[in-house]
């Protein structure tokens, strides 16, 4: 009798074993070599039983889809009867899954033809293509949007974000913007609005040569100073004066101390005249504070040649703008940590102003730019 050939089977699991080891760096010639089976039959399988990444994150082989196709071109050629149970069959098989096969071989083959084996009609895929490109872009705008977000320190809301968008050449609107960032569930700090308070002190009304008029044509001819309170572990209440710039909204000086005295505003104030050195006849407004209607401030104001206005008395928004600002930085920077010391909150309140507000924070108002780029335009322009 003569020599019979001995055939080998392997079954699935060691078939995709073989396959896995392939793919984790093993050469066809050593797994041929290894487990006594031909190069020929290894690429056969690799190329059966390697796995393809589907949109939806999950994963198909080219033999998976072969067995569909065979499934679905039977099924064309059963009667009525059979044709009930495709239905149940492509319950199994989303139309994401068919629609990303058509997109990866439809530079092979007609997408009709396409269609026309999975069933599918040609206007479905279509719209289910639109939605997976639509779902492609919403990630990656999604993905900006988190960046621009975590950039400004969480400080951004949609407006802001929607104006670094289009910025960027992203065409999306303001309304798609709002309606990610819900989905990805980001948020602006809220901002509790002012309330004016009452106070029973006996206050002498002064002049008012402001009068809520914020309206300016280039940057030093009007600015506007307070002080406000931030609180530390270690030393209590601090106090930061600060002093606006209203044609820029820069904060063009500022002090922080640990007492609130008439040295707090009056070294604001001279860090930013010393800062921007502005002409005679600036417009210095502030409210009617003990620290601003002191004698030594008073004397200060005048030797720089600047006019001073005053707010009326219980009256914050007669300066509006300053107050804002504190409010900002208390949502934006203040009420997010707490300080251990004076120093670390005066370290923190210099990042913030500096580095942040003054520089990097667009301001709608302001067209989207930032104070400092308001005022360097100007300068270029002088």
């Amino acid at each position: 009798m003569g020599n019979k050939k001995v055939s080998k089977n392997f079954n699935d699991d060691f078939k995709k074993m073989v396959v896995d080891l392939y793919h984790t760096g093993s050469s066809v010639k050593d797994l041929s070599n290894e487990y006594g089976v031909s190069e020929v039959t290894i690429y056969k399988w690799i190329k059966k039983l390697s796995p393809m990444e589907l949109e939806d994150g999950t994963s198909a082989t080219p033999d998976d889809f072969a067995k569909l196709q065979k499934q679905l071109l039977r099924l064309q050629e059963e009667n009525d009867n059979l044709k009930k149970g495709y239905g149940h069959i492509r319950e199994k098989v989303s139309l994401i899954e068919l629609t990303t096969v058509i997109d990866r071989h439809k530079d092979q083959y007609a997408i009709q033809t396409l269609c026309d084996v999975l069933e599918i009609a040609r206007s479905t895929y279509y719209q289910a293509s639109q939605k997976l490109e639509s779902n492609r872009e919403n990630k990656e705008l999604t993905k900006r949007i988190k960046e621009i977000y975590t950039e400004s320190m969480e400080r951004y809301g949609a407006p802001k974000i929607h104006h670094i968008l289009r910025k960027e050449d992203y065409s999306v609107s303001l309304k798609r913007v709002q309606r990610l960032m819900k989905k990805a569930d980001i948020r602006s700090i809220i901002q509790k609005k002012y309330r004016p308070y009452s106070s029973n002190e006996t206050v002498i009304e002064r002049e008012n040569l402001l009068d809520r008029d914020f309206t300016t044509t280039t940057i030093n001819e009007k600015w506007v100073a307070d002080i406000t309170y931030i609180y530390t572990i270690k030393h209590g209440w601090c106090y930061l004066a600060s002093v606006m710039d209203l044609h820029s909204k820069k904060i063009v000086g500022y002090s922080f101390s640990k007492t609130m005295t008439t040295d707090l505003v009056i070294k604001a104030l001279a860090n930013a005249y010393s800062t921007q050195v502005p002409a005679a006849g600036l417009i210095l407004h502030t409210d009617l504070g003990t620290q601003y209607t002191s004698e030594e401030f008073t004397q200060y104001v005048q030797e720089k040649e600047m006019k001073q206005s005053f707010s009326k008395k219980c009256c914050p928004y007669d300066n509006a703008c300053i107050e804002s600002f504190h409010a900002t930085l208390k949502k934006e920077e203040v009420h997010r940590v707490k300080y251990l010391d004076y120093s670390s909150a005066k370290i923190a309140l210099f990042k913030y102003i500096e580095g942040w507000y003054n520089r990097k924070r667009i301001h709608g108002g302001l067209g989207y730019k930032t104070p400092q780029e308001v005022e360097n335009s100007i300068k270029e322009v002088a």
